[in-house]
């Protein structure tokens, strides 16, 4: 998958020329010393120019060569962090890798650039090769009047007075998501009246996990009288997020998840359903009467403010932990595929490829875990919102019965 995985080291020859002037017994006035040349391959080559070209084999001066060999150096170690946040980062463009397609295009290996400098050799491998780009639409609305909204230079953020609904790799990934699960939905769901058990593995492997999501999330959390107005929603975020999840683990996807932005719009639902549900169970004055925790009217400038923000501190533990876990294994997995690169030792491949091949696997446990503990909290929230109006029944109950 990455760039800089197929590069062939090729061998420079330095050469040192020095010369003095000799005469008539003694030694004249010692003539200017040469140029010193290197022969280099590579980007240094495009970088400084040289003459004698032979391919991609070209000399240049050592001042020239060595200034472009700590560029390149400078470069390739960049490429690693670079390389982790392209992948991981969101982009107005959908970037399909391909292997090998630096040898694909030109029929001969990525080279080296290579110094030989006191029989010590140093090796730089340039980042070489093509990917298929495809680049999405930026949509930019005017807020204000008949502006211009017109992307500069190809970049729609940060224009003033312009809401942006430009499509992003994230945003496809989500798309495809919603197909996926839709067309899951369709195809294998078990609508007939006729034949109850349904037939075929895709069949009752959906079932399982609908009948798990209603009756151990939905029932255990919420109740029995109210599960079932709310296992819908449950069952669409649950397949929702998971289908997401793990269209990150396959190759030129992304992992929507691992976007701060759709974990939260996922979880401002929690929060909004949460509180419908709890004005539904007690009503808008038992709702506004548990925000003031049931205390002296003394203490509402104290207890108010600190169950508003209670509200609010369910959706942020839902946005930060979904995101953290996603982003968090996918840096560490491209990490231990960069290994090899950062430390320069090929010996190290067959190491970080097995840590990584195991880290993958547990992404994979982790993609249905982050979709079961988002469900879970979120039946959760639900379930503490409708128990609000049990409780507001409950003391009313009490009270008319004292009054009594």
């Amino acid at each position: 998958m990455m760039r800089n995985v197929v590069m062939v080291a090729s061998l420079m020859v330095a050469g040192l020329a020095s010369a003095s002037d000799h005469g008539g017994g003694h030694h004249g006035p010692a003539a200017p010393a040469p140029v010193s040349m290197e022969k280099v391959r590579g980007c240094c080559v495009t970088t400084c120019g040289g003459s004698n070209p032979s391919g991609n084999l070209c000399e240049v001066p050592s001042a020239s060569a060595a200034s472009c060999f700590t560029e390149c150096v400078s470069e390739s170690e960049e490429n690693v962090s670079e390389f982790i946040f392209h992948h991981v980062s969101d982009s107005n463009e959908l970037t399909f890798e391909v292997p090998l397609s630096y040898w694909v295009f030109t029929g001969m290996p990525p080279v080296a650039v290579v110094r030989v400098q006191g029989g010590a050799e140093e090796k730089i491998y340039p980042r070489t090769g093509r990917d298929i780009v495809i680049p999405l639409p930026h949509i930019l609305v005017p807020l204000k009047g008949e502006g211009s909204c017109e992307p500069h230079g190809g970049h729609a953020a940060g224009l003033p007075d312009c809401l942006d609904l430009s499509i992003t790799k994230q945003t496809v990934m989500m798309w495809l998501a919603a197909v996926l699960v839709i067309g899951l939905v369709l195809a294998f769901s078990h609508r007939s009246r006729e034949q109850l058990v349904p037939r075929g593995k895709a069949a009752n492997i959906i079932e399982a996990l609908v009948l798990f999501v209603r009756d151990e999330l939905a029932v255990k959390n919420i109740g029995k009288e109210e599960a079932a107005r709310y296992t819908p929603f449950l069952l669409t975020i649950f397949f929702f997020i998971l289908a997401m999840n793990l269209l990150g683990l396959l190759p030129w996807m992304a992992t929507a998840t691992g976007n701060l932005a759709v974990t939260c719009g996922l979880a401002l639902c929690t929060f909004f359903l949460t509180q419908v549900a709890s004005i539904r169970s007690a009503g808008l004055g038992g709702y506004l009467a548990h925000l003031t925790g049931g205390v002296h009217w003394a203490l509402w400038p104290i207890m108010i403010p600190v169950e508003v923000l209670g509200l609010f501190t369910k959706p942020f533990a839902l946005t930060v932990r979904l995101f953290a876990n996603m982003l968090a294994g996918h840096v560490v997995l491209f990490f231990l595929m960069s290994l090899v690169f950062l430390l320069k030792a090929v010996a190290l491949a067959p190491v970080g490829v097995a840590f990584a091949f195991a880290i993958y696997l547990l992404e994979l446990f982790v993609a249905f875990l982050q979709a079961y503990v988002f469900t879970m909290l979120s039946a959760l929230f639900i379930g503490m919102g409708v128990a609000m109006g049990h409780h507001h029944h409950d003391d009313h109950g009490e009270g008319h019965a004292a009054g009594h």
